[in-house]
Order: structure tokens, then sequence, then C-alpha cells
């Protein structure tokens, strides 16, 4: 076969329907902890060696495809998507499809959790758009996240996916290679992969999907064990439960040559997630308990103690500007703590005007409003500041330019506490040490390090941590999935592993 001529793109984002942070186009163009929109060429320079599908695409398919790069943009897990920016950035795809003449295959790295402010099912309308250009036969390979929130209108649009088989997403890069062979697989064949879709009747909470810990790493493990002759790939997506929509919640795809036989490996994958439902747990330590347990449990240690707050993870779509845990690490007197990533411009634009060894009286977080959340109005000393610009350093991150604009390290001044805070000026969750460390805080020095995320810090944090314990503080990430006001998800889906059935009429 000759080389194929291979489109790429990417429009990736996470959207949290219960969110305040609003999602606009200049999100998609600014960048942050990811990369920003970037097109044509300059694709190569950027994403070729990132932990990011895309990157891990290019660089399985440099040597046997010509890649014709069209776009790629993400933003900051948050709102609603606002349907202009979707439509602008749909329309760029689009035009560069059009514009880029004969095509044996187009590769898209998106994420299955995108809803915008007139569409549910973000992904399915982009590739509607998609296929009006294409047509309908030409394959598309795609890459997503393991918390897609998949539909059955979009499986059958796409011909393969490849899904994220690790959280902590490690393995980005390395699902976009597996896209990529995918694709190859279904251009050699000269016909369409069978298909399999199967959807979970129970809803698994953020912080119980981690394939580091039980039962996730066991579930993930069998993947590859389901793939034989007739079976080229079985993917699962744990879904992403913020999101009020009809089809929120955990999804089976199968692929290969095989009908029968891809609808068995769904089949038996989808009977262990039935089986596994009690081991899924969801431990969230109130806020001023936890940060007691933390200092007890330090006292004697060799490493730090992490404290995660995931209802306040900006990588989940929240803001990252509540206060709680850092009001209960003050109040319960905790010493060498640091908390980061507040996201508080504010505070950091002043901090940078007082500079390093001024004091000023801060009023910490509260940007955007939310129920049961306020600020802490408090004196501190400006210790450090920077400009946002650094590399990520860690497992999933790992050589990612950051820009996180005007960041400053600020220590509470309170006489029975040692806080410091780490504000920023973009909204960015704190799965990597260099955000401490490029600020001259380094995380082993601490006694207590707290970080806005919900399991991506495990893979950075995990390593150095003597015990990491889970957050209950309030944040526009609810972990407590009974307790999300859902009107639009399907009726019957239970609410957590064992937890209610959702009924719309009870709402």
């Amino acid at each position: 076969m000759s080389r194929p001529r291979i489109a790429i793109a990417g429009f990736q984002h996470e959207t949290n329907t219960f969110s305040p942070a609003p999602t606009r186009m200049e999100n998609f163009e600014s960048g942050g902890a990811w990369p920003a929109l970037t097109r044509g060429a300059d694709l190569f320079d950027v994403f070729l060696g990132l932990n990011i599908p895309l990157g891990g695409f290019i660089d399985a398919a440099k040597d046997d495809c010509d890649l014709v790069p069209i776009l790629w943009s993400n933003a900051e897990p948050g709102g609603y998507v606002a349907q202009d920016a979707f439509d602008r950035i749909s329309a760029m795809i689009a035009s560069g499809l059009e514009e880029a003449g004969e095509l044996d295959g187009l590769y898209l790295d998106l994420h299955g959790a995108m809803v915008t402010e007139d569409f549910e099912d973000g992904e399915g309308e982009l590739l509607r758009r998609l296929r009006a250009v294409v047509g309908p036969d030409l394959p598309i390979a795609v890459s997503l996240d393991l918390h897609g929130n998949l539909t059955r209108e979009f499986v059958e649009l796409a011909s393969v996916l490849a899904i994220y088989r690790t959280y902590p997403h490690v393995d980005m890069a390395a699902t976009g290679a597996r896209a990529h062979k995918l694709l190859m697989e279904t251009l050699a064949n000269g016909r369409p992969f069978a298909k399999a879709f199967r959807q979970l009747e129970y809803l698994i909470p953020l912080q119980a999907q981690s394939t580091m810990r039980e039962p996730g790493r066991r579930i993930y493990g069998l993947l590859p064990g389901f793939e034989s002759p007739g079976v080229a790939s079985v993917d699962l997506a744990f879904g992403f439960p913020p999101a009020d929509i009809h089809h929120c919640g955990t999804s089976i795809v199968a692929f290969g040559s095989d009908q029968d036989a891809v609808d068995q490996a769904a089949d038996s994958l989808l009977e262990t997630l039935r089986k596994s439902e009690s081991e899924f747990h969801n431990p969230l330590v109130p806020a001023n308990a936890a940060v007691r347990q933390a200092m007890d449990a330090a006292n004697g240690a060799e490493k730090p103690i992490v404290l995660a707050d995931p209802q306040d993870n900006p990588g989940a779509g929240a803001v990252g500007d509540t206060t709680g845990l850092l009001k209960a690490l003050v109040q319960e007197g905790a010493k060498k703590a640091c908390l980061g990533m507040l996201w508080d411009p504010e505070s950091a634009r002043k901090a940078h005007e007082t500079g390093v060894g001024g004091t000023f009286e801060a009023s910490l977080g509260d940007c955007l409003p939310q129920p049961d959340c306020s600020s802490l109005d408090i004196a501190v000393r400006v210790e450090a500041v920077s400009d946002g610009q650094f590399r990520f350093t860690g497992p999933m991150f790992g050589g990612t330019h950051a820009d996180l604009g005007l960041m400053a390290v600020l220590l509470i001044l309170d006489d029975h506490s040692e806080v410091r805070v780490v504000v920023g000026s973009r909204r960015a969750q704190n799965a990597d040490q260099a955000i401490y460390r490029h600020i001259g805080i380094d995380p082993t020095e601490q006694k207590i390090v707290a970080v806005k995320s919900a399991v991506h810090f495990l893979a950075d944090y995990q390593p150095i941590a003597e015990q990491v314990i889970f957050t209950e503080s309030p944040g526009a990430n609810p972990c407590q999935l009974d307790r999300i006001p859902f009107k639009r998800l399907r009726s019957g889906v239970r609410l957590g592993p064992e937890g209610p059935a959702y009924a719309p009429a009870a709402q």
C-alpha cells in the first residue's frame, strides 16, 4: 500500500455543566496548562514528543503516512462551550479538510465530554459537520479521553476509536499511536470495522476511577486480552459525571472484523463492570477533619501528607478559587503546609506590585461567587513571584510549556499556622510538582501538600507521599453523585455504585 494521505486535527474540551466558569473562544486561543490553538505545520513543531494524543499519532505515523496538519485546540475544563467558539473552530477544521485535497483518512484528537450551548454531544455534532465535508465512507480514527460521555450516534459516525487506558492519563500519546494502528488496519482491510457499543447502568465518581487503584487497575488491565483475530480493539470510557446530559456515564466500545466476536467482547467487559460495582469507593473526608488527620499522620512521617481538593479541581471544570481547604489548614494550625494552585488573578497582581518581602491585606479566592463559598480575608507576605512560564516535568504533562500568567507564593500571616498558598492567573489543576517547584517550593520538604486536583496529581505526587487523603470541600465539581441536581440524565441510571436510581419526576 502506498503512503496514505491522512489529515490530522484536534478539538478538546471536558465540559462541566455545573461550572460557573465560561468557556469562550479566548480560552481555546490563549493556552495555559495546554498548548494554545495551533494551526497548520506548526502542529509538528508543538506536539511531536509531547504526551498528547496528537503527538503520539504524529510520531507513529510520520514514517508511513503523508500527514496533512489542520488544527488543534483545547481549553481548560469548564462550563458550557460557547456556541460561537464551537462553530468557529469546527468551521476551521471543515475548511481545512475542504482545502486538503484527496485524502485516505482522517485522525481526530477529541475528548468525548464536550457540551456546547446547543448540543449535548459536541463531538457527535462535530463529526456530523465533518462527515458532510469528507463523505460517509472516509475512514475516521478518533482518540478519546477516558472521561468521555459517549453516544451511539457518535460511535456510528467514527470508523474506529481509541480511548485512554490510564487515569492519571500518562498514556495520551500512546493512545494516539493506537489510533494510528487501528486506522492503518482499517485502510489495509479495505472495509469498515464491525462495532459494538454498550452503556453501564451506574455512574462512577471521578476519584473512584483511578487506574492506579482498584478496581480500575484490574479492569483496564483486562483490555489488551480481548484482542483476537476477530477483535481489533476493546475500550472503556469511565465517563464524566458532572455533566447534566442524557448519555452521561460509563460506556464500552469494541471494533473488529467479526461482529459476533466484537459483541461478545463488549458484553464480557460489561458483565465485569456489573460484578465490580461494590468495589468502587468514594472516600471523601470533610476538610477540617482531613487536615487534622494529615497533621497527626505527619508527625514522624518521612514524606509529606498530600491532601486533594477534588470538588474544586479545575481539571474537571471547577473554578479553582474556593478556600474551604485553605481555611481548614489555617483554622487547624497546620505547619509547613502549602496549597496550590488557587486561581486568583487579583492577588497575583497585587503580589507582583507589592514585591517579594512585602505584605498586603488579601482577599483570597472567591473570584467567581459560588454557593457555600467565600474569600479568605487575611494579611499575607509575598515570598516569591513568577510570570507563570515554565515546563511541566511530571509523568502526565512532562515537556509541555505552561503559561499560567502572573503567579506568587503568599505566606498566610497567622500566629497559629504556617501555610503558604500559590496563586495564579490562569485556571489549571495541580497535577505536576513543577507548579510548586518552579516558584521555589519543594513539595518533599513540606509536611502537608494540598493540591486542587481529583486524580491526575497521583502520577507525580503519590511517589513522594506518605499518605493521600481526599477531602470534601465546596466546589463546582460535585463528587457525591446522589447530590447532583441532574435534570437531563436518562431514567434509571444509578447515581454512584450501588446508589439510588435517577428518576426525573422526583427532581
